[in-house]
């Protein structure tokens, strides 16, 4: 596992790591997650990557949105482990 604290850093992660799976915050500083969410089904590796958005923001139409953005999965928080799981298992 590898952590970023910003979305300009958890851009760059994944450009070094190449991840098959990746878990963003959307309210991120610097970059929002639904950006990077954006950049890296742009980038040439980004078409097979599982994207999971984890975010404070739940009404449908942040899901919706959350999804227009490349994300493969949103969750609300507080999030269950178990749930994750799964979706990161699935």
């Amino acid at each position: 596992m590898h952590l970023a604290f910003d979305g300009i850093e958890a851009f760059e992660r994944y450009l070094q790591l190449k991840p098959e799976i990746v878990v963003l915050d959307i309210g991120m500083p610097g970059q929002r997650g639904d950006e990077v969410a954006r950049m890296i089904r742009a980038h040439p590796t980004g078409a097979n990557v599982r994207l999971i958005a984890i975010t404070g923001w739940g009404q449908p139409s942040d899901r919706e949105q959350a999804l227009a953005a490349g994300f493969d999965v949103h969750m609300t928080k507080p999030v269950d482990l178990s749930q994750l799981i799964a979706v990161v298992g699935g």
